[in-house]
């Protein structure tokens, strides 16, 4: 399948092994990368470079890497539809962003809102591959010549400016290397919450553990945490306007939908007027149901780490085979070729 410029119709995303993937990552992403390599050639990275950008220990690092692989497989993603591999693997990632860094311009990476949010007040000691990581995305992208990308609301920015770093980049070498990357808005993606400030993302870094629902949790583990669940004292309202001023009671009838694969206002319309009580007993069969098998799968291939070495190895060869052709490409026409 080509779109009208004959660029392969090629979607491309990462998860990072940071450790402890959580309902968040699983309702926001993972989940809906699975229908998408139906429609598209996709190709699905574990975006280890991205993770050092913050100090990672390096046998962790290893460990973590599998889990987002094992979560990848035990989610639908099919390895023999799709490619999963580690970003590291493929150094064509970090060549092409070294052209790219000469690229894109200080002015648009200054302008990038997550950079400040992380960094904080703390900038001046921050890595600069945390100031230049949207440099490296938009590599990764462009790597694979891919023409969609997934995002949800937090990189919207960064494919903006990937689109930017195209558009320069085919401009200054008079040639239409590069396809503009469209984004894919997903539809089914849940925005989720912690379940302890219904304002707050759901993270693996808030200090209670209580604020979220782990992918390894047990069943048992996840009951508890849903009991816990912060909520209005007042009964969910009659009139689903009256959630703007609920973010707790959102936020749990949102995840309740996002699992039944139904529209909020289905989920809602089952609960208005009741107690939380009713909602919270639900929604922890709906997550166990969820959860359950994709946390057993996961033990079962993390426990055969020679068949996801195996899987990380072909899909990493099977990507170099395209990015090597891309990154040549990018030679030639750059000036950067063997050839004198």
């Amino acid at each position: 399948m080509s779109n009208k410029n004959n660029f392969v119709n090629r979607v491309l995303s990462g998860v990072q092994p940071t450790g402890g993937l959580h309902l968040g990552n699983y309702l926001g992403a993972i989940k809906n990368f699975v229908p998408l390599q139906e429609k598209y050639e996709s190709l699905f990275c574990v975006v280890d470079l991205h993770a050092i950008t913050v100090w990672q220990e390096p046998a962790e690092l290893i460990s973590k890497k599998c889990e987002v692989a094992a979560a990848f497989i035990a989610s639908g993603i099919d390895p023999k539809k799709s490619l999963i591999f580690n970003q590291s693997q493929v150094p064509e990632h970090s060549q092409l962003a070294w052209i790219l860094n000469c690229v894109a311009r200080m002015g648009w990476l200054n302008r990038m809102t997550q950079f400040k949010d992380k960094a904080g007040k703390n900038k001046e000691n921050v890595s600069v591959g945390l100031f230049a990581y949207p440099i490296l995305m938009a590599s990764d992208i462009m790597i694979y010549k891919a023409t969609h990308v997934p995002v949800g609301d937090d990189q919207k920015q960064h494919l903006e400016l990937c689109r930017d770093i195209v558009l320069k980049f085919n401009n200054d070498f008079q040639k239409e290397i590069f396809p503009l990357p469209e984004p894919i808005i997903l539809k089914g993606a849940a925005r989720v919450m912690s379940l302890r400030d219904g304002l707050k993302k759901m993270s693996k870094s808030d200090v209670s553990e209580y604020s979220r629902i782990m992918l390894t949790d047990t069943n048992d583990i996840i009951a508890k945490k849903i009991k816990k669940a912060k909520t209005d004292a007042m009964p969910i309202p009659n009139k689903i306007k009256e959630l703007d001023g609920m973010p707790e009671a959102s936020n749990l009838l949102s995840i309740y939908a996002a699992c039944e694969d139904q529209e909020l206002s289905i989920a809602f319309k089952k609960y208005q007027g009741k107690n939380f009580s009713d909602l919270k007993s639900d929604l922890t069969e709906v997550l166990i149901k969820t959860i359950s098998p994709i946390r057993e799968e996961m033990s079962k291939l993390t426990d055969d780490s020679n068949y996801l070495q195996e899987i990380l190895d072909s899909g990493s060869q099977r990507a170099r085979i395209i990015a090597s052709e891309v990154l040549k490409e990018v030679y030639d026409v750059t000036g950067l070729s063997s050839k004198v």
